[in-house]
C-alpha cells in the first residue's frame, strides 16, 4: 500500500533539440538552381538552341565587325577545363549573334573593348562590367570544370550599377562562363532581352598598366 501510494517522479525532461549552426558571414552561394527564375531555367536549357540559330543568321545574314577573326571565340565546342578566372581587372567586348529582327536585322556586330572586374566576395565570385552601354553584374556559380553559371542584371547608359538578381525580371540574364584558351574567357547568354539571339562577352586580363576605357 505504501508503495502504491508514494508518488511517482516526473519523467526526465527531453533532450534539447539540436540547432543548426548558422552560416559563417561570407558564406558562399552555390546553389544556382535555388536562386534562378523559371524563365532563365528555360534560356539556360535551350541554349543550344540559341547558338543553332545565332551562328546561321551571323553566317548567313550581313553584320558590323570581323566574324572571321573571333575563331574560337564563337566555337560552341571551345570550352576548356579549368574554368575559375582569378580576380582582377579584364579588357572585355561583346559579340552579338543573330537578330531578334529576323532577316531585316544585323546577323552579328562585335563591338569595341570595355572593362570588367572580376572579385571574390561574401557571396562568392562576381563579374561586374564597368563600363559601356550595358553593363551585367552578377555572381558565378560553380557547375563543372568547364563551366560556371552566371546569374546577374544588366544596367543600361546612365543608370547606376544593375540592381541585384530577381529584383526586375525583365532585366534579370543567365550566361554561361567558359575558358577558351590561355586566359582567355567567355561569358555566354542564350537569348538575351534585346537585340540578339546569343550575346557573347569575351574577357582577358588587363595589363596592369592599363587604364579603364
Amino acid at each position: 500500500m505504501v508503495a502504491a501510494c508514494a508518488t511517482t517522479p516526473p519523467p526526465p525532461p527531453p533532450p534539447p533539440i539540436p540547432v543548426a549552426p548558422e552560416a559563417p558571414v561570407g558564406a558562399v552561394l552555390d546553389d544556382w538552381r535555388g536562386v534562378i527564375t523559371a524563365a532563365d531555367r528555360d534560356r539556360y536549357q535551350r541554349r543550344a538552341a540559341a547558338w543553332s540559330l545565332a551562328l546561321e543568321q551571323a553566317k548567313r545574314q550581313p553584320g558590323s565587325g570581323d566574324l572571321a577573326a573571333l575563331g574560337e571565340l564563337i566555337d560552341p565546342e571551345a570550352a576548356r577545363p579549368s574554368v575559375i578566372p582569378p580576380g582582377g581587372n579584364y579588357r572585355c567586348r561583346t559579340v552579338k549573334l543573330g537578330s531578334q529582327g529576323g532577316e531585316a536585322g544585323l546577323g552579328y556586330v562585335v563591338y569595341g573593348w570595355f572593362a570588367c572586374r572580376i572579385e571574390n566576395t561574401a557571396q562568392g565570385l562576381k563579374l561586374t562590367k564597368l563600363s559601356g552601354s550595358q553593363r551585367q553584374a552578377g555572381l558565378l556559380f560553380p557547375e563543372s570544370d568547364r563551366e560556371m553559371v552566371f546569374l546577374g542584371s544588366m544596367a543600361l547608359a546612365s543608370e547606376p550599377g544593375a540592381r541585384a538578381y530577381g529584383q526586375r525580371p525583365e532585366r534579370d540574364m543567365v550566361s554561361v562562363l567558359e575558358r577558351i584558351g590561355e586566359n582567355r574567357w567567355r561569358l555566354v547568354t542564350p537569348w538575351p532581352a534585346n537585340e540578339s539571339n546569343l550575346d557573347i562577352l569575351e574577357l582577358v586580363p588587363a595589363p596592369a598598366t592599363a587604364r579603364r576605357r
